[in-house]
C-alpha cells in the first residue's frame, strides 16, 4: 500500500484552488430541485420547492471565544440576507471541550435565541456534545430562508463590468469584536476606555439584514464580508462573477479604533474578518448610497468592477491583489498555541 504524504495545513479556510477541486470532484448526486449549489464566492444554496424557494447556508465559528453564539448566528443569517431571502430558522451544533461548563453552553444558546427572536427566526434543532476533539467551544449553524419562486435571487456572480462597488458600515467589525473580547488584556493596553467601549459596541452591528432588504432592488450582487476581510470578499466576487475589480485603499472605511488595534497586533485590516459589512455591486451608486444613508446605514463607494484583474490603488500606485490564504485573526491563535497559553 502506498504511504500517504502528509502536509501540514494552515488554520483558516482551505485555499481557493483546493476548495474548487474538492467541490468539482465531490458533488454527490445532481438534483433538479437545486437551482444553484454553494460554490467559491456563493455562500448559499437555493432549492426550488413548488412556488417557493428554500435558501440555505452554513458556517462554523472557530476564531472566537467571546460572544460565540452572537457571532455564529449573524454570519449565517447574513449569508441568507445577501440573496434577498427572508430568514426562517437555524439549526445549531455545539461542540464543547470537557473544560466547558453548562453555563458556557447555555450562554451560547441564549445569545442565539435573543438574536433569533429579534428577527422572527426559529431555532429548529441541532446537536450539542462535549468532546475532547476540540479545545474550545465550536459553534456551527445552518441557516434557512425563504422567498417566492418569482422573486429574483441576488447572486454573488451577478456583478457586471462597470458596476460600482460599495461597502456598508465600517470594515472589521467582527474582527475588532474578537480582538477586544479574546485578547482583551493587550487591547486594554492599546485603547482608551472610551475606545474600548466603542470597539465592544461593534458587536451590536454585525447584522446586514437591513441593507440586504434595502439594496435587493438595486444590487447586481451582494456578499457578506467574512474570513479574509474586504480583499477576500472582493476576490470571492471576482471568482464567482469571472470579472475583476479596482478599489482605492484610502476609500476603504476602517475606524481609527480598528486601525490602532491592528497596528498593535500586527494585522492587516484589509484581510481581517469583517462580518457586519456587506460588499455590494450596483449600477447606480448615487441611488444606492441615497437609499442606505436615508435609512441610517453608513455606506462608502470604494471602486468599480472591471473586465479582469484584482487591483488595489495605494498612494497612486496599482497593486495586484493575490488570493488571500487565510484570515489575519488566525495568526494570534497560533501565537497563543506556540506560547503554550490558552485563550
Amino acid at each position: 500500500m502506498k504511504e500517504k504524504d502528509y502536509v501540514m495545513m494552515n488554520t483558516g479556510k482551505i485555499n481557493w484552488e483546493i476548495l474548487q477541486k474538492l467541490l468539482a470532484d465531490h458533488r454527490g448526486a445532481i438534483r433538479e430541485e437545486v437551482e444553484k449549489a454553494g460554490a467559491v464566492g456563493e455562500d448559499c444554496a437555493v432549492i426550488t420547492l413548488g412556488e417557493e424557494r428554500l435558501v440555505l447556508s452554513t458556517d462554523p465559528i472557530t476564531a472566537a471565544t467571546e460572544k460565540v453564539g452572537h457571532i455564529a448566528y449573524h454570519i449565517n443569517i447574513n449569508d441568507i440576507a445577501t440573496t434577498g431571502a427572508k430568514p426562517l430558522g437555524v439549526l445549531v451544533t455545539i461542540l464543547a471541550p470537557p473544560s466547558a461548563t453548562m453555563e458556557d453552553i447555555e450562554e451560547v444558546m441564549k445569545e442565539i435565541s435573543e438574536e433569533a427572536k429579534a428577527h422572527e427566526v426559529m431555532i429548529l434543532g441541532g446537536h450539542t456534545e462535549v468532546t475532547d476533539a476540540v479545545n474550545r467551544l465550536v459553534v456551527s449553524i445552518t441557516a434557512l430562508g425563504t422567498m417566492k419562486k418569482e422573486d429574483p435571487v441576488v447572486w454573488t456572480s451577478g456583478a457586471e463590468v462597470g458596476d460600482h462597488i460599495l461597502v456598508t458600515k465600517k470594515l472589521c467589525l467582527e474582527g475588532t469584536t474578537i480582538l477586544v473580547g479574546d485578547f482583551q488584556e493587550k487591547a486594554k493596553e492599546v485603547l482608551t476606555f472610551s475606545e474600548l467601549e466603542e470597539a465592544r459596541g461593534y458587536a451590536s452591528s454585525l447584522s446586514v439584514l437591513k441593507e440586504g432588504i434595502l439594496l435587493k432592488p438595486l444590487a447586481t450582487s451582494m456578499h457578506d464580508i467574512t474570513e479574509g476581510g474586504v480583499l477576500g470578499a472582493l476576490w470571492e466576487v471576482k471568482e464567482a462573477s469571472g470579472k475583476g475589480f479596482r478599489v482605492e485603499e484610502d476609500k476603504l472605511p476602517v475606524s481609527d479604533v480598528t486601525k490602532k488595534l491592528c497596528k498593535a497586533f500586527h494585522l492587516d485590516p484589509l484581510r481581517l474578518i469583517s462580518s457586519g459589512s456587506m460588499l455590494v455591486t450596483v449600477k447606480d451608486s448615487d441611488e444606492a448610497l441615497k437609499v442606505l444613508w436615508s435609512n441610517g446605514v453608513e455606506a462608502t463607494l470604494i471602486g468599480q468592477v472591471t473586465e479582469d484583474g484584482a487591483v488595489l490603488v495605494r498612494d497612486g500606485q496599482e497593486i495586484f491583489v493575490e488570493a488571500p490564504m487565510r484570515d489575519e485573526i488566525y495568526k494570534l491563535y497560533e501565537e497563543e498555541t506556540m506560547n503554550g497559553r490558552e485563550i
